[in-house]
């Protein structure tokens, strides 16, 4: 049960296996989640929650393993359906439901497995679709499981920000910034995001989800994007893409918000 009644601020509240996870709730009206990626705490959402709170009810929350959020092991990606279950019940039951990049994927899952989802809206969610990519994805899963082993977490991040294309002297650049420390903290949950991706396919069980459902992209981001989006439409009973002139996967939420918010209505 939520600790919270349904007013603003931070609230709580227990997964299946007892994990606490931690929510901010802004606003009133008719509830939508946000579901954060890789590397990322509930902060990420911070600006667009407060976008999207005019006329309807935010909850932006930790994944389990970062923030405020509490951790259970071992992990399964079974485990942060629940999780996001447990929001869902603590917003009233249903929600709508937004997944940002890997987090996208996560939101897909929990769709297809059932969960009280009215609608659902994806910003570029990283299914890498072509023959190579089952083979990068083991690869990537095994090199971040022996950092982590090892204890060595700020290669663990490195790793990561290789693997979505950033130069390896930007990220050296990074690693000497004040966001290296937080990205560090929660290193361990980039293998909750791994096991969330899975080979990079298309996960099963799509077309029983029928929730309306909105793809969105960046016409900057790479054809990748273009291409999952679209494989997800057509697995979809009622699912549309569109794209956002200018943004790429990094994207500004004053230009995304009001697409979601028209979209969420």
């Amino acid at each position: 049960m939520s600790s919270t009644t349904r007013e603003e601020g931070m609230g709580t509240t227990c997964s299946a296996d007892g994990t606490v996870i931690a929510f901010d709730r802004l606003g009133a009206g008719e509830p939508v989640i946000l579901v954060s990626g890789a590397s990322c705490t509930r902060g990420v959402h911070a600006q667009a929650a407060g976008l999207l709170a005019t006329g309807r009810t935010v909850l932006n929350y930790d994944r389990r393993g970062r923030g405020d959020s509490g951790d259970t092991l071992p992990y399964a990606v079974e485990r942060e359906i629940e999780d996001l279950a447990a929001v869902i019940e603590a917003a009233g039951g249903r929600a709508a439901v937004f997944g940002n990049s890997s987090g996208a994927v996560l939101a897909l899952r929990a769709a297809a497995a059932g969960l009280p989802i009215t609608r659902l809206a994806l910003w570029e969610p990283p299914f890498q679709l072509d023959a190579g990519a089952p083979g990068r994805s083991r690869a990537y899963a095994e090199e971040l499981a022996a950092c982590l082993a090892e204890g060595r977490r700020g290669d663990a991040v490195a790793l990561f920000m290789r693997s979505v294309g950033l130069p390896p002297e930007v990220v050296a650049g990074i690693r000497q910034s004040p966001m290296w420390a937080p990205m560090e903290a929660i290193a361990p949950t980039l293998a909750y995001d791994a096991a969330v991706l899975g080979d990079g396919a298309l996960p099963a069980g799509l077309a029983g989800v029928t929730a309306p459902t909105l793809v969105l992209t960046g016409s900057r981001t790479g054809p990748w994007a273009e291409t999952a989006a679209r494989a997800v439409v057509d697995a979809l009973p009622a699912g549309r893409h569109a794209v956002l002139d200018g943004q790429d996967h990094n994207v500004s939420w004053e230009v995304l918000v009001p697409r979601l918010a028209a979209f969420l209505g």
